[in-house]
């Protein structure tokens, strides 16, 4: 089974965006492996800080590259990702020579109240995805609406049609890290 590093945009402890990922994760359990990565204790990027990096960095690095593809989860902040996912980016794109993202299949996705998902947000993260080596999937698209009323108590998704959609989107994403994983 594939491993997919999760990196979620949201460092709230109630975010609809970690509980959105986490209910994605049960649902592809039978295809795929979701590791979420912690991005909470990662400092702001500094150059400077290579000379002695940072076990957040560390491990943020090693868990990419230990993946076999990522996932980014991305709320909307006035029309872009989040400072959060920027950060990791950042980070996971250095020291020059050892980019993690180089080869890496992705995907981004994310969820918001508002009736357009987060559409804006994840047109602005293709672009960085993109140009930071990744080999992004970008169809089909998954532009969430939140709604509590799709999920259990347990994260699961109870609306068969929601169900439906988002394990044929899954099913794409496993077809994607086939095809194009290294």
């Amino acid at each position: 089974m594939k491993t997919v590093a999760v990196l979620v945009g949201s460092l709230r402890r109630d975010s609809i965006n970690r509980k959105f990922a986490e209910s994605l994760a049960k649902l592809a359990s039978d295809r795929l492996k979701f590791q979420f990565v912690d991005l909470g204790d990662l400092p702001v990027y500094n150059e400077d800080l290579w000379a002695n990096p940072p076990a957040s960095v560390l491990g943020l690095k090693a868990a990419i590259d230990a993946a076999d593809a990522v996932l980014f989860v991305t709320p909307e902040y006035n029309r872009t990702f989040t400072p959060v996912i920027h950060n990791a980016i950042d980070w996971a794109n250095r020291p020059w020579g050892k980019n993690s993202w180089a080869g890496k299949p992705a995907a981004i996705t994310g969820t918001t109240p508002g009736a357009t998902g987060t559409a804006a947000a994840q047109n602005s993260l293709r672009n960085i995805v993109s140009v930071v080596g990744a080999y992004l999937m970008t169809q089909p698209e998954v532009y969430f609406t939140y709604k509590p009323e799709v999920f259990d108590a347990e994260g699961a998704i109870t609306n068969p049609e929601t169900r439906a959609f988002l394990s044929g989107w899954i099913d794409s994403f496993a077809r994607w890290i086939d095809r194009v994983g290294a």
